[in-house]
């Protein structure tokens, strides 16, 4: 069959929202997808704007013509609306293939939850595809109560292509990391803690309590190695006492990457207890969920060496799993048509 993977791609250096197209990408390449990739310029400028005619005349048909395509994935979205429909439009017109959407990012979930017509569009959208991979059960649940009527399946969790070596110390020193855009984590400002939180990522406060160390920037690739901690944290907003905010509610429903990030190097997870991962954290002993990062000293306090040796190995395995694919894999083999 003739399988293919259509990337778009505005490159951005030390972000991990590129790095989760990619490892779709080189995990696929593995099933014998093929991979096209169509570089555009993304932002909002006058020349960004006018090089759009051009990809939507030239580029984007280019694509398509003169190939046999049997299955054509597009990882959604793509936050330019106009290529997105011209790729479907191309796709339906050069090729008979099953159109599947990788979700990344649903909008109705986040930035425009409270505008009903965006939501509906989006959700007209999504019932253009053959089949959707969404992040988790709980944001396939929602997508279907709100209108998508297309075949879906979950993900589970991101696959994370990891090259550095696996995190195998089971020693328990009750450190903890935190790898982000700090500017999005205003919630690290206000806490305090009697164990050492190490924290990772561009745009830190000008200074955090004792107990919370910057160790600078990194690339996603790089970054793993630095990551020696006992647990790697994920929480969002400007609250200890929930995850809140656009970015914090949207966790209700997906996947943050940098639980992958965590779990690839073979570190256990701390999440919010209402965050849609925490099911996977807890159902496959990766970590812990969390009320309130107020528990944290506690929760830690409580757990004992063979406990989190036992988190520790389990770790590792599902950051095994991640480094060979094996979440994307599995998910496109349930698709029947």
């Amino acid at each position: 069959m003739d399988n293919y993977v259509i990337s778009i791609y505005d490159n951005k250096k030390n972000d991990a929202g590129p790095k989760a197209k990619q490892d779709i990408d080189k995990f696929l390449t593995e099933k014998d997808f093929k991979i096209i990739k169509l570089k555009f310029d993304l932002n909002g400028s006058l020349v960004s704007k006018m090089k759009k005619i051009k990809y939507a005349l030239w580029d984007i048909p280019r694509a398509f013509k003169n190939r046999r395509m049997d299955t054509i994935v597009l990882q959604y979205p793509l936050y330019s609306l106009v290529l997105m429909k011209q790729l479907i439009k191309n796709a339906r017109k050069y090729s008979n293939a099953k159109l599947l959407f990788v979700i990344h990012d649903v909008e109705s979930l986040r930035l425009f939850k409270n505008n009903a017509a965006y939501v509906a569009a989006e959700i007209e959208l999504l019932n253009v595809a053959d089949g959707l991979i969404v992040h988790n059960d709980k944001m396939l649940a929602w997508l279907k109560q709100h209108g998508v009527t297309t075949q879906m399946v979950s993900l589970q969790i991101f696959d994370y292509d990891n090259t550095q070596e696996l995190q195998r110390s089971e020693t328990f020193k009750k450190d903890v990391c935190f790898a982000g855009n700090l500017k999005k984590a205003k919630f690290l400002e206000k806490m305090t803690t009697q164990n050492e939180v190490d924290i990772y990522g561009p745009n830190p406060a000008k200074t955090y309590s004792n107990g919370l160390v910057y160790k600078g920037i990194y690339s996603p690739e790089e970054l793993p190695k630095h990551l020696t901690q006992n647990f790697g944290l994920v929480w969002d907003g400007t609250a200890l006492s929930a995850c809140n905010g656009v970015y914090g509610e949207y966790m209700k429903f997906n996947n943050p990457h940098k639980a992958s990030l965590y779990l690839s190097s073979g570190i256990p997870v701390i999440i919010w207890k209402q965050a849609a991962l925490a099911d996977f954290i807890e159902a496959n002993g990766v970590g812990i969920a969390l009320e309130s990062l107020a528990d944290l000293d506690h929760v830690l306090a409580s757990i004992s060496a063979s406990e989190y040796k036992e988190m520790r190995q389990n770790a590792i395995k599902v950051g095994q799993k991640m480094r060979t694919g094996h979440f994307t894999k599995t998910a496109f083999s349930k698709f029947h048509f």
